[in-house]
């Protein structure tokens, strides 16, 4: 018998925006939320060395099917907490970067909606939605909705903090790469904070799914070669995590049930796993009958006021765009249904607020002088 997706509440105290706010405090740098109780009892001691690996779509259930209890991921497993909401990538990294919720940076998921041009945007290539085609001829999200993270704060303020993830200088382009820019790092003198990236098991995730021999393997490479990285690492604490989890889909393409179609001012964006809607005002009664007639055991049907209203998108102060990225509706996916609006069938996807998306693991290898 399928397993009924448990649905969960967002816990902004204890989330992986809290997480970079330890480190944040660590530094004595200032905090822009409260800080994580389950890292803050490792950080009470010094060590030279503060790592963060984040491995994309590594949730708890996934840590579980694919990796042995007596391995070394799972036998240093400090704990579980929650990504934010959506649980999704755009919006759990910038969360991880700079320690603010979704609602303060406001790089809500994967296509956004931004008033200032009237587009959908896909955040991270600057593409109109569900196309190729620039959105501009300057970065959407970075103009309107930039941010400082916290790399930048702590060398700001005298520290010592890297990168090591794939997208800035110097560039490693495999996991291997990423593990030995660290390595690197934590030999040189003086203290530091190194944030480490890397995008798997998320896309072997989305191409083959849960269970997927692909992804087994693949997190099994990646756990020998950390176990391998961190015995070489002297007075270093290195901590594992990651942004989501996944749950196995079954996807139905927007475009497909045009009284729906017809009610909408313009495709839904974010994830297919929670729609941003905006609907036509002389249409919302028609909309909401429809959506729950054809989508109602598998999708939480709201308005953004009710979820701004419940904190899903988090409890600090929001930024001065956030409301105005919102359409009126918000549809959230609570089973293994998944309401595509481009041509993207993955396998396996993210964003909603089931157990199996929004649990993430938080794992300690340690070793102080």
């Amino acid at each position: 018998m399928k397993r009924q997706p448990k649905i969960i509440s967002p816990d902004y105290k204890n989330c992986i925006a809290n997480l970079p706010n330890s480190v944040l405090k660590k530094w004595g740098v200032p905090t822009v939320g409260e800080t994580l109780p389950l890292a803050d009892k490792y950080l009470e001691k010094d060590y030279k060395n503060i790592v963060v690996l984040l491995l994309d779509g590594m949730g708890k259930f996934i840590l579980e099917e694919s990796l042995d209890e007596k391995g070394a991921f799972r036998s240093h497993l400090a704990g579980i907490y929650n990504s934010v909401f959506l649980s999704t990538t755009v919006a759990a990294t910038t969360s991880m970067l700079t320690g603010q919720q979704p609602c303060e940076h406001c790089w809500l998921g994967w296509d956004c909606y931004y008033p200032q041009i009237d587009k959908n945007v896909t955040v991270f290539k600057n593409t109109v939605q569900g196309t190729d085609t620039p959105a501009a001829d300057y970065n959407i999200a970075r103009t309107y909705t930039p941010y400082v993270d916290i790399i930048q704060k702590i060398n700001a303020a005298g520290g010592k903090a890297y990168y090591s993830i794939p997208f800035i200088p110097p560039h490693p382009d495999s996991f291997e790469a990423v593990c030995d820019r660290v390595k690197e790092l934590c030999n040189e003198p003086g203290k530091k904070y190194i944030y480490a990236y890397w995008n798997q098991p998320d896309s072997l995730l989305h191409e083959y799914g849960r269970k997927s021999p692909e992804v087994t393997n693949e997190l099994k490479r990646i756990e020998a070669y950390v176990s391998h990285t961190v015995k070489e690492l002297d007075d270093t604490i290195f901590f594992i995590t990651a942004d989501h989890g996944h749950i196995n889909q079954e996807c139905v393409a927007v475009q497909n049930y045009p009284v729906i179609m017809d009610c909408l001012e313009r495709l839904p964006s974010l994830e297919p796993r929670v729609l941003n809607l905006f609907v036509k005002e002389d249409k919302r009664d028609i909309f909401v009958k429809e959506f729950k007639k054809e989508f109602g055991d598998k999708f939480l049907l709201m308005t953004t006021e009710e979820a701004v209203e419940k904190g899903l998108m988090g409890t600090g102060k929001e930024h001065e765009l956030f409301r105005s990225m919102l359409g009126n509706y918000l549809a959230i996916a609570t089973d293994d249904l998944s309401i595509c609006f481009t041509d993207d069938r993955w396998v396996s996807s993210h964003g909603s607020l089931t157990e199996d998306e929004m649990l993430i693991p938080l794992i300690v290898f340690s070793n102080a002088i």
